[in-house]
């Protein structure tokens, strides 16, 4: 199926071991374009998963029968595979999560309530998710901190010159997105770094749409905090990464508190375990663990960078096939290598409701709304939109399929 814009993966190939994109609906096939919102699962991360649950179930870190030694040396490996895969020292950076949002909220609880008050000031822009605005956002109405967004200029990108004179010394927090889930651009985020730093500020990645496309280097970035989804990487739901600089989790009190998390307790007091332990009270996501170390083990195998090449073109012919007619107007960078692999658009005349209904009557499976960015939709003037957004799998036959079914939307509301 379909050509490829480069010769960076086999996508034909690759679609061989995601077994839900042989499904038909009305003897269609599938076309998945919803990869922005959770990608699909590989059998190798499917197998990996059955085969903890089939030959090894058991609890870490809490039994010293073979089982559970068994159990605790996959999820602490898997932990640094994790670490590995975006340039984390050691497991001790990589606490599990249970996604970007838990992520967010953690060190918001276990950072943002313990150390800013009024006064201090904490920085997002105006494209951020909500599992960034609505956290910081409400940090900021219980500490007293004051939060401030950074502009998006008309073209998609953010605007560095406010920034730089937005990040002050009294800014405690800067949290930015890493790739817009909505405009798809590519943010400066080791720039932004850069200026965080140079007013002794902290700054965290929401890498949630970033790890799955790209290679990712947070020594690189120099992120104090970066975070991410398993469900977006070809790995299982219920399983995300934060990254954290090892002294700045040390020195952070637990998010939660229960087992696991601790290596003394007293009816007066209790002491917390090592990193990553200390964060991860309870039974943690063993199996999503382990699921998760095995797509990075996949996407590895397939390679970063040819990932990346293959989604810049993917969403370069997207663009352009979008381009050749007036009533659709496309939000974000023109340009795909500003751009991750995603497009948000709307067909004028058409909701985008109605539109994604329309695409799934063609087994075209997008998705529409305000993609958890509403008041970037509110200064975007729009209400809602729709989005395709891509992976390994995808083809231009698919993006063609697309169009076809946008075509079949323009033709119902002529």
């Amino acid at each position: 199926m379909g050509l490829q814009q480069s010769d960076a993966l086999d996508a034909a190939r690759i679609r061989e071991d995601f077994p839900i994109l042989e499904r038909e609906f009305d003897g269609e096939q599938v076309v998945y374009l919803d990869n922005g919102a959770t990608t699909q699962k590989p059998n190798q991360v499917i197998d990996a998963i059955a085969d903890y649950y089939r030959n090894y179930n058991a609890n870490v870190h809490r039994g010293i029968h073979h089982l559970s030694q068994e159990a605790s040396i996959a999820y602490e490996e898997a932990h640094d595979t994790v670490a590995e895969f975006v340039g984390a020292d050691g497991r001790e950076e990589m606490v599990f999560t249970k996604n970007t949002t838990e992520a967010e909220n953690l060190v918001a609880y276990a950072w943002g309530l313990n150390e800013l008050g009024p006064g201090d000031e904490i920085v997002l822009t105006e494209m951020e998710h909500h599992a960034s605005l609505v956290t910081w956002q409400q940090i900021g109405q219980r500490t007293g901190a004051d939060v401030k967004y950074i502009p998006v200029t008309e073209d998609g990108y953010l605007d560095m010159d406010a920034a730089a004179e937005m990040i002050t010394d009294d800014t405690e927090m800067v949290s930015v997105l890493h790739v817009s889930n909505t405009l798809g651009t590519v943010n400066p985020v080791s720039e932004l770094a850069d200026i965080a730093h140079n007013h002794d500020s902290y700054i965290f990645v929401d890498g949630a749409q970033a790890v799955p496309n790209r290679p990712v280097d947070v020594k690189d970035i120099d992120a104090d905090f970066y975070a991410f989804s398993g469900h977006k990487m070809a790995g299982p739901t219920g399983v995300g990464g934060l990254y954290g600089k090892r002294e700045i989790l040390e020195a952070m009190e637990p998010f939660q508190y229960g087992g696991d998390m601790i290596t003394k307790v007293t009816f007066e007091e209790a002491k917390w375990n090592d990193l990553p332990w200390k964060f991860e009270a309870g039974t943690p996501v063993i199996a999503q663990g382990i699921g998760l170390a095995e797509a990075v083990e996949y996407l590895e195998d397939i390679g970063m960078d040819a990932i990346r090449r293959h989604e810049e073109a993917l969403a370069e012919y997207a663009l352009d096939r979008m381009a050749e007619f007036d009533d659709i107007e496309i939000y974000g960078p023109t340009d795909p290598t500003d751009r991750g692999g995603l497009v948000a658009f709307n067909l004028d005349g058409v909701h985008a409701h109605d539109l994604a209904s329309i695409m799934n009557d063609h087994a075209v499976a997008i998705r529409a709304g305000d993609h958890c960015t509403q008041p970037l939709h509110d200064k975007l003037g729009v209400a809602a939109s729709a989005r395709a957004s891509f992976y390994v799998y995808n083809t231009t036959d698919e993006i063609d399929a697309l169009m076809d079914a946008i075509d079949s939307a323009r033709q119902l509301f002529a």
